[in-house]
Parts: structure tokens; C-alpha cells; sequence
């Protein structure tokens, strides 16, 4: 039976582009997969902490000689990386900020790449055999040729992030353009029926 696993990073709720689009793939995706599973991991309404100490050290730990402080510190990296192994697709709607990842997500990537569980000390990915489609909702247009197109640091960081744990099998759907909605040039509606067939497109 096949699994999508949804990750939603953006704290716009209903007023959310990406999550607009994500949703939509998500719809997709279930016509496409009939009985496939769908789990949905929301970024903001999970607790994500920063790496820190007690997770530091229990990454470079044995399990067996994990303190308390260590197993709690790992404890919601432990549930985040089993929602990515078992999942055959993934599907991540983000925004850009600043030309690069949101707190948030980059929050969710450091719990989730992991030496010995997600990666060995040989950097060999061992999240392998995943399909990950990443939707991406920005202010300005970064399409590749543009002049632009430097400034968008965000795709090439996930591909190359997400490649180093074994996912390498990755599809980019660039929403670029939301800064016409923000100021009003365009409707909300409008500017994510534009970009819903690519959406559509790669949930297949």
C-alpha cells in the first residue's frame, strides 16, 4: 500500500499559498493511490526544538547508554524520522524567507538528518527508495534562467540536504510570485490555479 507523507511548514493557515498547492497534491495524489495512506505533519503545531546539548550528545551516544535528558532531547526526531521512512512520497510546502528556509523547517531538518539513523559516519544516505516533491511558494520569481535565479539559495539547500540522508529522487514546484497576491495585484485564487497543474502533475 502505498504512503504520502505531507509536511506543511508555512504559519499562514488558510491564507497559505503553499499550503493551498500542498493540499492539493495531497488530493491528487489519493485519486491516484487508491487505499494509499496519508499522514500530515504540521510544523506549527508541532514543538520542535533547536538542537541542543542532551541531543548532541545522544546522537553520538549508544541508545543503551542514553541519560533521560539524552532520550528526551532525540524523543520527537525519533517520531519525525519514523514518518519519513515509512512514507514512499513525500510532499514538503514551504515558503521562502530572506532568499532561504524558514526557521521552522530548518528546525524539522536538523531532528531529522542524523548520523547512524538517517546518515552513516560514511555519509551514505540510508532514507533511500522515497520520492519527495517539494512546493515552493515565494515573493519574488526565481525560475532557472532568470536574472534572479541566484537569489533562490532554498531549492538547491533541500535538494542537496534532503539527497544527503538518500532522497534523491526530488521534483521542485516553484510558486514564484506571491508578492502580487501580498500587494494585492492578484487574487489568491487566481495565482494558485496558475501553478495547480504542475502540482497535479507531479502527484501522479
Amino acid at each position: 500500500m502505498a504512503s504520502l507523507l505531507s509536511i506543511e511548514s508555512s504559519p499562514r493557515g488558510e491564507y497559505s499559498i503553499s499550503r493551498k498547492l500542498t493540499s492539493a497534491f495531497v488530493e491528487e495524489w489519493q485519486k491516484t493511490h487508491a487505499g494509499g495512506t496519508v499522514v500530515n505533519r504540521d510544523l506549527f503545531t508541532t514543538t520542535l526544538p533547536f538542537v541542543d546539548l542532551p541531543w548532541i550528545a545522544g546522537a553520538y551516544t549508544p541508545a543503551e547508554q542514553h541519560s533521560p535528558e539524552m532520550k528526551k532531547a532525540l524523543e520527537i526526531g525519533n517520531t519525525l524520522i519514523a514518518e519519513l521512512k515509512a512514507a514512499d512520497h513525500i510532499v514538503l510546502g514551504t515558503s521562502m524567507y530572506n532568499f532561504s528556509t524558514p526557521a521552522i523547517l530548518k528546525a524539522y531538518i536538523d531532528q531529522i538528518v542524523r548520523v547512524n539513523v538517517t546518515f552513516t559516519p560514511q555519509y551514505e544516505g540510508l532514507v533511500k527508495g522515497k520520492k519527495l516533491t517539494i512546493i515552493l511558494a515565494s515573493g519574488g520569481v526565481y525560475t532557472p534562467g532568470s536574472p534572479t535565479e541566484g537569489y533562490n539559495a532554498e531549492s538547491s539547500y533541500l535538494k542537496q540536504v534532503f539527497g544527503f540522508i538518500g532522497i534523491t529522487d526530488v521534483n521542485i514546484v516553484l510558486a514564484g510570485g506571491t508578492g502580487a497576491v501580498s500587494m494585492g495585484q492578484r487574487s489568491l485564487e487566481d495565482f494558485v490555479a496558475e501553478f495547480t497543474p504542475a502540482v497535479l502533475e507531479a502527484a501522479k
